[in-house]
């Protein structure tokens, strides 16, 4: 067991943070209530489902919850989390860098929902119906909701023998020429492929890496300190590791997700974002603001509600552009016709809810040292935990 869980109260000053940390009841949260997502993220550590967490709890342009639970790391050594603890976010990496880059984009008139793929990746195949053979091209929309037939992921030993590592070229040409599941908005499929082929639409258009597009037009023009691609220096340092390598030593800084890092040399479109809890709840604001925090404006208002708004041709899937409507991370509580979130592999999930204002970040490297953590519970009792809480 890993024994006692440590506790970094919410009063610890948060270095870097650019939102005020205040009182729960402040922003009309029941403290009592709020607290009882101390035992549920000490259960899991208990249970050494999780080394350890940090939770930021944001209501009405404020952060009125900010903890860090646990270590961030136990091998080699054992080192304590810290409010400022970064995390591979995995596949958050797909809102907070891909999406709201994507969103830009069909903002600034240079890229639409309904162009077809093929339009920016010549040789990107469509689906083709095996009894008429009559092709459905796939659009952009399609790989944003994860209706677009692709398979959920690559065989990356496959593509390393074929096209050597790093080989981005090589996986996105295995993506335009793989299977199609089935015709483009008549089903759903959770699809990292997804999410590399939206990189390669936006590195075509713009001229420049999704890694270094996101940095200048999302991460930078917010003002985030600890949020980037390939962690370097100050934040490299405050990486929290992941799963333990045939070295016998932790990923640190260093994308886990297998296709990002040893197919897209960690600049990729399905993972590969690293960041902390005050940077992400900085995020929350602005998308809960309309896309405007601090006087920075990422996207325009009526952008924001297109993104959070399941688009009606695939609203069977419950999926809005690029976020998750329908999922255990969202908890019970709070309304699905207006939430929305997304979790990561790492143990990484954030949830955001307009009609209360409130957003709940909870970072947790479920997959340090082994590939054997768990999160889902402890993700729908902390949600469902803050929804509670909320009384005015």
């Amino acid at each position: 067991m890993l024994g006692v869980w440590a506790v970094a109260a919410c009063t610890q000053p948060a270095t870097h943070s650019a939102i005020p940390l205040v009182s729960p009841e402040s922003v009309g949260l029941n403290p009592e209530r709020l607290t009882l997502v101390d035992g549920v993220i000490g259960e899991a550590i208990q249970a050494e489902d999780i080394p350890g967490a940090v939770l930021a709890v944001v209501r009405h342009d404020r952060i009125a919850y900010l903890k860090a639970y646990g270590n961030r790391q136990l091998i080699p050594d054992t080192l304590p989390m810290t409010l400022e603890t970064v995390f591979d976010l995995a596949s958050v990496s797909k809102c907070v860098g891909t999406t709201l880059s994507i969103m830009q984009l069909v903002e600034r008139g240079q890229l639409r929902l309904m162009d077809r793929v093929d339009q920016y990746l010549p040789g990107f195949q469509p689906w083709t119906d095996p009894e008429t053979g009559k092709n459905v091209h796939i659009t952009i929309e399609d790989l944003m909701t994860h209706t677009s037939g692709l398979p959920p992921y690559g065989p990356t030993q496959e593509l390393i023998e074929r096209y050597g590592s790093p080989n981005p070229q090589g996986l996105m040409e295995y993506i335009c020429q793989c299977s199609r599941d089935f015709k483009p908005k008549t089903g759903y499929q959770y699809s990292c492929l997804n999410f590399i082929t939206l990189q390669n639409v936006l590195e075509k258009i713009t001229g420049v890496t999704l890694a270094e597009y996101a940095q200048k037009n999302v991460f930078d023009q917010l003002g985030l300190h600890h949020t980037t691609y390939m962690p370097q220096g100050e934040t490299l340092a405050l990486c929290a590791p992941t799963e333990l390598q045939e070295d016998g030593l932790p990923l640190v800084g260093k994308v886990h997700d297998p296709l990002a890092r040893l197919m897209n040399g960690g600049n990729s479109g399905n993972a590969g974002v690293f960041s902390n809890a005050t940077d992400l709840a900085l995020i929350a604001v602005a998308l809960l603001n309309g896309g405007e925090v601090n006087g920075k404006r990422i996207l325009g208002p009526l952008t924001v509600k297109a993104m959070a708004r399941v688009p009606e041709e695939v609203a069977a899937f419950g999926r809005t552009l690029g976020w998750g409507r329908a999922g255990s991370w969202n908890g019970n509580l709070f309304n699905p016709h207006t939430v929305y979130g997304h979790t990561g592999y790492t143990g990484t999930s954030m949830v955001i809810d307009p009609e209360s204002d409130t957003a709940v970040i909870l970072l947790a490297n479920r997959v340090h040292p082994y590939d054997d953590g768990a999160a889902i519970s402890m993700r729908t009792r902390v949600a469902n935990i803050v929804a509670g809480a909320i009384v005015e």
